[in-house]
């Protein structure tokens, strides 16, 4: 019985906890070239050549380390040494190998106890599906449960809207209990968190403008639907008002316009100041978009706190005020730090992946791609982002959870319409024309307009951040989102394309100009409409007011987004990129419009248009645009392109898109190769090693291992002849992450490596749990350590043989940095021995090396955070 229930337990406990609840020691060493370690029948712990690996991460909740410790008696006649519970530390890279061997080892057991009985089978079986379970969660999680409620409030008005009784029908039924229930029971396998994103910024943002005074909850478009005449054209609907409207005040004067002007500003000061509040007292975390920390998290960095709990609920509501209150920012990129938040929470119900930092991040990667496919419902695009990206370690099995997790993401938002169109594209589009060769000279221009303005943002930006950790203005983040949201305001309202949210505006601009289009970008096309002849047109004198309107909002649109991106409140960055973009995009699309109508008889034009055809649709040129910039701003390519043709649905325009997002890279790798995301990271000086870029140097590891001449000689261990109170003075005095053994300080042969959270916790439990270990009691690293005192009056020696790494990966002096820094970033390691003829030299760890390429590039290092 009492094996069943170890057995029954497997299934969710890892194999260390399990060893833990079988009362038996598991040993620490940061080794990942281990032998398997065999568990005996009785349930001690084999040892015979062999070695195991300690438990490495907690919970963060979970992070009290205090455990009570039944000690076996038959350990190959060696003292046990206690189970390591400790996290890493903050500001710390973790051990990639040490963590997947950890890993295999773990699946070594269950393989073997999966042939002793169909309990164990089905353990193995439940242990092989977790990924896929927890990967199935977060898609569920991360979908938007209010695009959901959008689509409700949508098929309602198609069931019951209209006039009288029925509209009564519609608000009741909208709020009865079947569908309050409803709702919860799609809360609950859809997940919030998008979803409040979304319903609440539009709620929010409307309210700036005006109030439904017979629904407040509604947002403007919902609650025009609910009105008696269904159909309003621009901005007109009797059943919105504005709030003078809401005052008594129907004329639109001078009084009007400035009570508007007053409450949209008093609105979106209120929205921001609130959003930077909560970021400022409750979760510092939550500010920015996330995704540099998460590109520095996937490749082993670690933040404590960054995807917990707090963090999630805080970026979620602050989110939702940052973008309501019209500042230049967008909500889809930090979608993806809530969904990795997501994931890292929902990871813990797995000890698999909750108890291994390495495992733990293929369950982000594949959040990462759950996180841009629920926000622009571009699944493939969202895999591709996270490889391209994201992720730093992609193999195969991560690649197919990716895929697996944004499947399930795309099939829900498939189902719950969540645009009332049968579509989930964000920014649907229908060309009726196609494009032309001759087409390409403006698109590849929008290419090298995309790559300059992503140059410019990234180079004003970075030095509007620098200046602002720099200088006093750190110190008062509200004051400054409260400065930059009162500009935003007074420039913004006068201009109806700056009033707009960036998602409306590049909507607007994405659009054809149909016969029923009332827009202004329209205007010329009603005399299209009565004379069906493009000779009738007089362009300049029905286009000028609209164009310099757009020119302001994207010189307006470019100033103002570097000064937001980087606030202490979450804002993103692919919409507003993608808004300048389209600005810029629509403005060529409009000359070109006008080139095609003032040159129609010209060879080169008439070869690809009929006569008296419009042939130029100036939102492809929006679209194109679109893409050239947030591609010059993060230097995507492949993903972006496919995310593009996920938003539009317009598989016809993937070239266009392709050369513009390719010319875009080509310009701005001209003037710097990194994106913005990159820029930033060096700029909190994260110790992130890019595996996609390419370095060329001159050094070897000498040249960058320390010691270096002058400096102290190498803290190292002998494997015999130190004491206790040696080793825990060499652990007060330095700070070093580990230490190598050696034979002795006269013959340094390298003999392994031990880590110093490894060594610290056994000398401290030994002490507690041992009789006998004392101060001068001698340490032994050695296979031929003694078991009792030497001598009468002696004390007890202690053996900690079984912490060391045997196979501790070294080079020599002259192995040239090119390689050393492949071997960093293929095998995700923390340091590298240096040796010459196999006696120790050095030490090389991911700081130096990143230390020596700042320093080839003549960047400051001052800021380098200690990994």
């Amino acid at each position: 019985m009492a094996v069943l229930k170890v057995r029954f337990l497997g299934l969710l406990m890892s194999e260390t906890d399990l060893l833990l609840y079988k009362g038996v020691k598991k040993y620490s060493t940061p080794s990942s070239r281990i032998m398997a370690t065999e568990i005996q029948e009785n349930g001690s712990f084999g040892s015979s050549g062999t070695r195991a690996i300690g438990l490495k991460n907690m919970k963060e909740d979970d992070a009290d380390t205090s455990v009570s410790y039944d000690v076996p008696a038959n350990l190959d006649c060696e003292e046990p040494l206690p189970i390591v519970l400790s996290q890493y530390e903050d500001f710390h890279t973790i051990d990639w190998q040490r963590d997947l061997a950890r890993d295999r080892l773990r699946h070594k057991f269950i393989k073997k106890k999966n042939r002793e009985s169909m309990t164990s089978c089905i353990t193995g079986l439940v242990d092989a599906g977790s990924g896929w379970i927890c990967v199935l969660f977060v898609g569920l999680t991360a979908v938007n449960i209010v695009r959901f409620i959008l689509n409700t409030v949508y098929m309602h008005y198609v069931l019951f809207g209209g006039n009288g009784v029925k509209q009564e029908t519609y608000t009741v039924l909208l709020f009865n209990d079947s569908t309050f229930l409803f709702v919860l029971k799609c809360l609950h396998f859809h997940g919030v968190v998008a979803g409040l994103v979304d319903i609440s910024t539009r709620w929010m943002s409307d309210l700036k403008e005006g109030v439904c005074p017979d629904a407040f909850w509604f947002d403007r478009e919902h609650c025009c639907w609910s009105a008696n005449d269904t159909l309003f054209y621009g901005d007109k609907c009797n059943a919105w008002h504005t709030w003078p409207e809401l005052f008594g005040h129907y004329s639109e004067d001078g009084l009007a316009y400035f009570v508007e002007y007053v409450f949209y500003t008093c609105w979106a000061l209120g929205l921001a100041g609130l959003a930077a509040i909560f970021v400022r007292v409750f979760a510092p975390y939550a500010c920015g978009s996330g995704i540099p920390e998460i590109k520095c998290m996937l490749s082993g960095f670690v933040i404590h706190g960054y995807l917990g709990k707090w963090t999630l609920i805080i970026k979620t509501i602050g989110l939702v005020l940052a973008a309501a209150s019209g500042l230049s920012l967008g909500k889809e990129g930090p979608m993806v730090h809530l969904t990795c938040c997501i994931g890292n929470i929902l990871s813990y119900l797995f000890p698999k992946y909750g108890k291994n930092e390495a495992k733990k991040r293929e369950i982000l990667s594949a959040s990462a791609a759950a996180g841009v496919s629920v926000a622009f419902g571009a699944p493939i695009g969202g895999v591709l982002f996270s490889l391209e990206e994201a992720s730093y370690y992609f193999p195969l099995k991560t690649l197919w959870r990716s895929f697996f997790c944004a499947l399930i993401a795309g099939l829900i938002l498939k189902f719950i319409n969540p645009f009332g169109t049968d579509q989930t594209s964000l920014f649907a589009v229908d060309y009726p024309m196609r494009w032309s060769y001759i087409e390409l000279i403006p698109f590849i221009s929008l290419g090298i307009f995309g790559g300059v303005i992503g140059t410019i943002f990234i180079k004003c930006n970075i030095c509007w951040c620098r200046f602002r950790k720099s200088s006093t203005l750190g110190d008062y983040p509200i004051a400054e989102v409260l400065s930059i949201t009162f500009i935003t305001a007074l420039l913004s309202f006068p201009n109806e394309y700056t009033r707009k949210s960036s998602s409306s505006l590049i909507s607007h601009l994405f659009n054809r100009c149909g016969p029923e289009e009332m827009s202004a970008l329209c205007k010329y096309r009603e005399v299209i409409g009565v004379t069906n002849s493009t000779s009738d047109i007089s362009f300049g004198s029905l286009m000028n007011g609209t164009i310099w309107k757009l020119v302001l909002s994207l010189i307006f649109k470019i100033v103002i987004t570097i000064f937001t991106f980087g606030m202490k409140v979450p804002s993103g960055l692919f919409v507003p990129s993608l808004a300048i973009g389209a600005i810029g995009g629509r403005l060529v699309g409009i000359t070109m419009e006008w080139l095609a109508l003032d040159y129609r008889d010209a060879w080169w034009w008439g070869i690809y248009c009929e006569p008296g055809k419009v042939c130029v649709q100036p939102g492809l040129y929006a679209m194109v645009g679109a893409a050239a910039v947030l591609g010059g701003v993060t230097r995507m390519t492949v993903s972006l392109v496919v995310i593009m043709f996920e938003l539009t649905g317009s598989l016809e325009f993937i070239v266009p898109t392709m050369a513009a997002v390719m010319f875009a890279k080509w310009i701005g790798d001209a003037f710097d190769r990194r994106g913005i995301y990159d820029a930033h990271i060096a700029l909190n000086g994260y110790p992130f090693l890019d595996n996609k870029e390419e370095f060329t140097l001159n050094s070897v590891a000498a040249d960058v291992m320390r010691p270096r001449p002058g400096d102290m000689p190498l803290r190292v261990i002998s494997q015999e002849g130190m004491t206790v109170g040696d080793i825990e003075e060499l652990l007060r005095l330095t700070d070093h992450n580990g230490f190598p053994i050696v034979v002795s300080e006269d013959s340094p042969n390298l003999i392994g490596y031990v880590t110093r959270r490894d060594l610290s916790l056994a000398i401290s439990t030994a002490r507690k749990n041992q009789e006998g270990i004392v101060t001068d009691s001698l340490v032994y690293f050695s296979s031929n350590a003694p078991v009792d005192p030497e001598g009468p009056g002696r004390p007890v020696p202690l053996r900690l043989r079984k912490l060391l790494d045997l196979a501790p990966i070294s080079i020599t002096d002259q192995t040239p940095m090119e390689t050393v820094i492949d071997i960093f970033r293929k095998l995700g390691l923390r340091q590298l021995l240096v040796t010459h003829m196999g006696k120790l030299l050095g030490i090389v760890t991911k700081k130096d090396v990143l230390v020596h390429i700042k320093e080839l590039e003549n960047e400051d290092t001052s800021t380098m955070l200690f990994i």
